[in-house]
């Protein structure tokens, strides 16, 4: 199809994937090289920026899967060198770089992604002096991470048989280069703390390039090494290589072998040092036998004779002795003078007397209080015997015992004292000395001369008045 010979309108759609075509079928493998702007990287992995240098800028994106395998993280301002494919993106309608390889333009990625962790690592306090522990002096067990067919356990072995053949080591074998060996070497580092198996750890392995050291240089590692509780060497590469375990650990070895002559010192050396430590303890002992000795005499010479300050101090003894005795003797009269005093003071205000005082005034009290009694009971006595004689006087039993009796109305227990009170047919009580009667008016006589009456005469008259209506059997 000829585009230019004929009038054909296309949709924008249709011409984008037009050009996408063209361009990744004839740039399907590039290489650009550029500075990075704009540089994101979302929570999908992702990686978006842009290549740019004086004169043009080029979009860029890195998927997830080819980003995981970058050694370093690009950043703004980092020259770049990067391989990929172009296409376009359609729904912005720009041509774009699908990156599949970065590399620092000038460092390889290895170098700048060591670079990268270690100055990160550092900010984190992973490097400081403080945190690194010191080795012991006699190690009782010497824990070994590296290969089983290495050189360098070799050179561990042949240095330690030489110089400490009795130390026993302990060797836990792992990978020390390729994929994964970072993550084997760190969990053997954490299994070795976890059990507690060595008393100091070496890590390490022999030379090589940066790629072949690199599993001493990967981020798990690192803070495996700085979490661990035992001391550990870092004994990688030849002097010349530096890795990121190197600088965690508590101490870094050039070599295998220097590791090894770090660790305890040869029996020769502690021979001559304990030699040195001997003569040094001889003359330090006989230094200050000396200095003692030199004391001794002199303060000899200082020191008196001490049985003259022992007389004076026994004639002080006998002259403290007798003031104190004197002294006792003193105030033992004082005070007894004093609590004789006393005594006569308390006997002139004992309560004794006063207490016989009040006893013989209680007697008196009583005796008077007695016949006080004695005489008011003898009048009240007196008093009684008259009162009961009037009172029987004036009693009404008495009265009926004379042959009187009382007569009260039974409806409503009123005394009867004039016959005008009374009605034909009402029923009376008559009380008698001994018992009463209950009668019936049956007549009533009314006095024809009415005359004022004592009360003795009344009293008379009723009872002959009584005593005449209880023989006629009425009233």
């Amino acid at each position: 199809m000829d585009l230019f010979s004929e009038k054909i309108i296309l949709t924008v759609s249709r011409l984008t994937s037009l050009l996408r075509d063209v361009l990744e079928e004839n740039f399907q493998q590039v290489w650009v090289q550029g500075e990075v702007s704009n540089f994101s990287s979302p929570s999908s992995g992702h990686f978006y920026f842009s290549l740019k240098d004086s004169g043009a800028q080029l979009r860029c994106v890195m998927f997830k899967g080819a980003a995981r395998n970058l050694k370093f993280r690009p950043g703004d301002g980092m020259a770049l060198i990067a391989r990929g494919r172009i296409s376009v993106y359609d729904q912005r309608g720009d041509y774009q770089l699908i990156c599949e390889y970065l590399e620092p333009a000038g460092v390889g990625a290895l170098q700048a992604a060591f670079q990268q962790l270690k100055e990160r690592l550092a900010r984190e306090g992973l490097f400081d002096q403080a945190h690194k522990r010191h080795l012991p002096f006699f190690p009782r067990r010497l824990g070994v991470i590296t290969s089983a067919t290495g050189a360098a356990i070799h050179d561990i072995l042949n240095v330690l048989r030489r110089r400490f053949a009795s130390l026993e080591i302990l060797l836990y074998p792992v990978r020390v280069q390729g994929e994964g060996a970072g993550l084997e070497i760190a969990r053997a580092v954490e299994e070795m703390n976890r059990l507690q198996m060595a008393d100091v750890l070496i890590v390490g392995r022999g030379g090589g390039s940066l790629e072949d050291l690199w599993a001493f240089n990967e981020e798990v590692l690192a803070r495996a090494l700085y979490r661990s509780a035992i001391p550990v060497i870092s004994a990688v590469g030849h002097e010349t290589d530096w890795t990121i375990a190197d600088f965690v650990a508590d101490l870094r070895a050039p070599t295998p072998s220097a590791a090894a002559e770090l660790v305890v010192a040869s029996a020769d050396e502690l021979r001559g040092r304990v030699e040195g430590l001997e003569h040094r303890l001889g003359l330090a002992m006989e230094s200050r036998l000396s200095t003692l000795e030199s004391r001794v005499a002199s303060l000899r010479r200082l020191l008196a004779d001490p049985s003259a300050t022992l007389g004076h101090l026994a004639q002080r003894v006998d002259d403290l002795t007798e003031r104190l005795e004197l002294g006792l003797h003193n105030g033992v009269m004082r005070l007894k003078e004093r609590f004789d005093r006393l005594d006569r003071l308390l006997m002139q205000h004992s309560p004794l007397a006063r207490v016989e005082q009040l006893r013989q005034r209680l007697l008196l009290l009583v005796s008077h209080g007695e016949r006080s009694m004695l005489l008011r009971l003898e009048g009240d006595k007196q008093a009684f015997g008259a009162a009961a004689a009037r009172l029987e006087v004036l009693s009404p039993l008495a009265t009926l015992s004379r042959g009187y009796s009382i007569t009260s109305r039974q409806q409503d227990g009123r005394v009867i004292s004039d016959a005008s009170q009374l009605k034909m047919g009402e029923l009376l009580d008559v009380r008698l000395r001994h018992g009463a009667a209950h009668c019936r008016v049956e007549g009533v006589q009314l006095p024809t001369e009415p005359k004022p009456l004592t009360h003795a005469d009344d009293s008379e008259i009723l009872s002959d008045q009584s005593r005449n209506d209880h023989g006629n059997g009425k009233i």
